[in-house]
């Protein structure tokens, strides 16, 4: 039997998946990929992600489930969370974090604006007591700063949320691991020339880390240009376990125990 996978972030509802979706589901399960996290990333998107769970629940289990906010690249439709909506999303048994959301110094959005989105999201998953699932890119010093003042620490009962494809240095990693959030390995650990973040990754205990595909973005290394699939699920997880220098399936079990705590049952 295939060990047991959680894929903590995979954008499943995509339209790269609309051809394949019902069979490649079947494929993820068939490896034993039987968890899986579709993000939110614009209010646009949240109800058809809902489908897409729904469609997949039974019994009133959930083996995929969504998050719902707002990614920065879509900062032009923040005004749709001051509507009933969001919340309402929220409040869905299917729905378990707040997010896509974050800080993204890379794109042309000034980073005033994206804060003001941020704050609600941060305002949002406390009152919801919801973890976030964050997207931050050459912007962690800033993010540091929004989240300490925000108050979010390891102390608190419930894990604080996910930083989304971690890429940084063994003192970053355990700085958010001490505020309380998971780190989120992917594809990138795969890459030859990731020696910093395989570094962080490596120094970090398993019981720090979740694994994502990213899916259909963040290939691995030699599939350049490709579409990723969930089913890359494994081979991070098999790369994974050679930078810990212990077995995959110790790697399956400890992540996979991780996405739980972090998402639920």
């Amino acid at each position: 039997m295939p060990y047991q996978y959680y894929d903590s972030h995979c954008h499943f509802d995509f339209s790269a998946f609309d051809d394949t979706r019902p069979g490649l589901w079947q494929q993820c399960n068939d490896a034993g990929i039987e968890r899986l996290m579709i993000p939110g990333v614009s209010p646009s998107q949240w109800q058809a992600a809902g489908v897409i769970v729904n469609r997949h629940q039974s019994n009133g289990s959930y083996p995929l489930v969504m998050a719902a906010g707002l990614h920065p690249w879509w900062v032009a439709e923040s005004s749709l969370l001051e509507s009933a909506l969001w919340l309402d999303m929220l409040q869905k048994p299917y729905c378990r974090a707040v997010g896509e959301c974050g800080l993204d110094g890379a794109i042309d959005v000034p980073m005033d604006r994206q804060l003001l989105v941020f704050e609600q999201h941060l305002k949002m998953a406390k009152a919801c007591e919801m973890p976030l699932i964050i997207h931050v890119r050459q912007a962690d010093n800033v993010m540091i700063r929004c989240l300490k003042r925000y108050g979010f620490s390891h102390s608190h009962q419930q894990p604080s949320g996910v930083i989304h494809g971690f890429t940084g240095s063994v003192e970053l990693a355990k700085t958010y691991w001490d505020m309380g959030f998971y780190l989120g390995v992917g594809g990138g650990i795969t890459y030859p020339r990731a020696k910093k973040t395989q570094a962080a990754i490596k120094a970090m205990p398993l019981d720090s880390l979740v694994l994502e595909t990213d899916a259909p973005d963040m290939p691995l290394y030699g599939h350049q240009g490709q579409a990723n699939s969930p089913l890359s699920i494994t081979t991070i997880a098999e790369t994974l376990a050679r930078l810990k220098s212990c077995s995959v399936e110790v790697v399956a079990k400890q992540t996979l125990q991780n996405s739980v705590r972090l998402f639920g049952e």
